[in-house]
């Protein structure tokens, strides 16, 4: 029997193939999000003294996604292979360096996990098919740039712009929507965040969200079309503003302290892309005019 007929007859060995390679690309995805920023600030440093006409700073040691290893922040310990397989060698170590003992975060075993569960997710949502390989690519994308986002306030456009062009590609197929309405979703995304930053901006002469949820919105638009476009701002700000007071106490923060947006519009877009018209049709149910 062919893999493919496999896969769509016995949807579980699709599920725990989903999980494997979730937990792998979680440990990847802890490499981009840790490395990407990084790499972004050596950039935009060397842009800055050719704009500046500075002479260029010393070059350093090779520094990317790849190069160099990975290695203990704490004592440069090289990570072995057997260190490195995803949840396993956190519990085998125990937390912690096997080197100089030093904890290691929790944030790495919980993106794995995350990563894992997110992928068997939609393994078991869509089953074996185009609609899941191609959901398992954005919701990878967005965990990572909603790490990224959470901790340094920034969605990276090498990670944004490709997933938009890619929901505009799928569905130039029909995989999810007919590409007029994800055009049109990609549009409605951007320009309504764009009204709003400038709305706000004129009345106030602050920057009120990051350009970069334009474009994160844009993207949602383009893989779930205009029609997920309300749902996701809908869901993002009342989940942005519940989670977003319960942290600011639990930090102790001013109700002015920024919050990265990118996070709660990911969660929102993922939920409307799946559950999109189900949610909708309730909705026109429970106030009676459907």
């Amino acid at each position: 029997m062919p893999v493919n007929e496999i896969l769509t007859v016995y949807p579980l060995v699709f599920v725990a193939i989903a999980l494997v390679v979730g937990l792998l690309l979680g440990s990847f995805l802890n490499v981009v999000v840790w490395r990407l920023p990084k790499m972004l600030d050596r950039e935009w440093r060397r842009q800055a003294h050719d704009v500046l006409g500075l002479p260029p700073e010393a070059p350093g040691p090779v520094y990317n996604l790849m190069l160099p290893h990975s290695q203990c922040p704490h004592c440069a310990h090289r990570i072995r292979a057997w260190e490195n397989i995803p949840l396993l060698s956190y519990v085998f170590l125990r937390g912690r360096c096997s080197n100089c003992a030093a904890p290691i975060s929790k944030r790495y075993p919980l993106t794995e996990l995350a990563c894992g569960v997110l992928s068997a997710f939609v393994a078991w949502h869509f089953g074996f098919g185009w609609p899941a390989c191609m959901v398992l690519v954005l919701s990878w994308g967005l965990l990572a740039m909603s790490l990224i986002d959470a901790e340094h306030q920034l969605l990276p456009d090498l990670l944004v712009l490709p997933l938009l062009w890619l929901g505009l590609i799928v569905n130039s197929f029909g995989l999810f929507v007919p590409l007029q309405d994800a055009l049109w979703g990609a549009i409605a995304g951007y320009m309504l965040l764009w009204s709003v930053f400038w709305l706000f901006k004129l009345i106030t002469g602050k920057d009120g969200i990051g350009q970069g949820d334009f474009k994160l919105l844009a993207m949602l638009g383009a893989w779930g079309g205009w029609q997920i476009v309300p749902l996701t701002i809908l869901l993002s700000s009342l989940v942005g503003a519940i989670l977003g007071v319960i942290l600011l106490r639990l930090r102790d923060a001013k109700m002015s302290t920024p919050i990265p947006f990118g996070p709660y519009l990911a969660i929102a877009g993922w939920i409307a892309l799946l559950w999109g018209g189900q949610i909708t049709d309730f909705y026109w149910q429970f106030v009676g005019l459907k």
